[in-house]
């Protein structure tokens, strides 16, 4: 993920949608996204609920120009208001119901100046490869890892399941999320006062179809007439 042909055009589009202003990333993490962003002139702040990630992030050369707020992106609030906020990486996949992903719509919009955005990235969940009575999907199979993801279509929860080897020894990782639509993601925003302004297949963006796997999704706060949440 840290490959320059993966994270230079997310940069890049996060760059020309912040308008030379301030951007704030929910789940920050250890800065792969915020570090390069704030390397091009951008003021980047953080929302991350894992103090050791943002103790790792204040470590690395750059990391002391990020002001990370210790505290959940559903509700923690970061100083001041900003242009950009955004979620990467599948990361609102991570709040596992409906309640708390609507609620971190509403946050962000919280944090957006009048004009600011909004910016998802996420999967599209991938019920249509399921075979007819089917829960499991593998999304690697090689020599050191295997990957396959179990569903739960009644909660809309799916479980990636990692089985990897390295150096002849064996360890397991399971990630559980809640598996979201873009209309749904959409309806959310609208009920935190945004509207969709963009959706892309991807960073460099490529139209947004049927068959795409993932989207890039931009919603913004209008500039006038927002109500109060």
């Amino acid at each position: 993920m840290y490959a320059p042909e993966v994270l230079d055009p997310a940069v890049a589009f996060l760059e020309r949608r912040v308008s030379g202003k301030s951007a704030l990333e929910f789940a920050v993490g250890t800065g792969r996204v915020a570090l390069p962003l704030s390397a091009r002139g951008i003021r980047v702040a953080g929302i991350e609920k894992s103090e050791p990630m943002a103790q790792e992030l204040s470590k690395k050369p750059g990391g002391d120009n990020i002001a990370v707020t210790i505290g959940d992106m559903t509700s923690s609030r970061a100083p001041g208001v900003f242009s950009l906020v955004y979620l990467v990486y599948n990361a609102i996949t991570c709040l596992l119901s409906q309640e708390e992903q609507v609620a971190c719509f509403h946050n962000a919009a919280r944090h957006l100046e009048p004009g600011g955005q909004f910016v998802i990235e996420v999967f599209v969940p991938e019920l249509q490869r399921l075979p007819p009575g089917e829960t499991v999907r593998p999304f690697h199979v090689g020599d050191q890892h295997v990957g396959f993801d179990t569903y739960d279509l009644v909660n809309q929860q799916l479980i990636s399941h990692h089985y990897t080897i390295v150096e002849g020894r064996g360890s397991t990782f399971r990630s559980p999320h809640r598996y979201v639509w873009p209309s749904e993601l959409d309806l959310m925003a609208q009920l935190a006062g945004l509207h969709l302004s963009e959706r892309w297949g991807d960073w460099n963006e490529a139209p947004f179809t049927a068959s795409s796997r993932s989207h890039i999704s931009v919603w913004q706060k209008p500039l006038h007439g927002f109500a109060s949440l």
